[in-house]
């Protein structure tokens, strides 16, 4: 069965850096797109970058400049370096993969069937 399990959490003050990883297994071929996203409390969850089959990669208007999402496709890794951390990306971070096209597009939660159980970033 496939599995996506994150890693590199934790806390960090303003102005830091994290990396998180999402170790993909049990897939028959490289998923369409790879997707982090993130959730607080009470709200849904949001995209914050995406990466496609052929390596395009696309990013949340928040993120952009300070986030990268990049794939190991020999490691079967995908990281998401996150840089100048800022207190509003304090939530938990998950790893998704979309097997095929779907819905709305890479960006959108409703689009991935596989969820990793996510990674807390907490930024202070």
């Amino acid at each position: 069965h496939v599995q996506l399990v994150e890693s590199g959490g934790g806390s960090v003050q303003a102005g830091g850096s994290l990396r998180l990883s999402c170790g993909a297994s049990g897939y028959a071929s490289s998923p369409y797109c790879m997707g982090w996203f993130r959730q607080v409390p009470g709200k849904e969850r949001e995209g914050v970058a995406y990466i496609e089959r052929d390596g395009s990669t696309r990013y949340a208007d928040s993120v952009k400049g300070r986030f990268t999402i990049s794939k190991d496709n020999a490691k079967k890794i995908v990281n998401l370096q996150m840089n100048s951390l800022k207190p509003e990306d304090t939530g938990m971070y998950y790893c998704a993969a979309a097997r095929w096209p779907l819905g709305l597009g890479c960006m959108f939660a409703s689009s991935y069937g596989d969820w990793g159980q996510g990674t807390q970033v907490t930024v202070s």
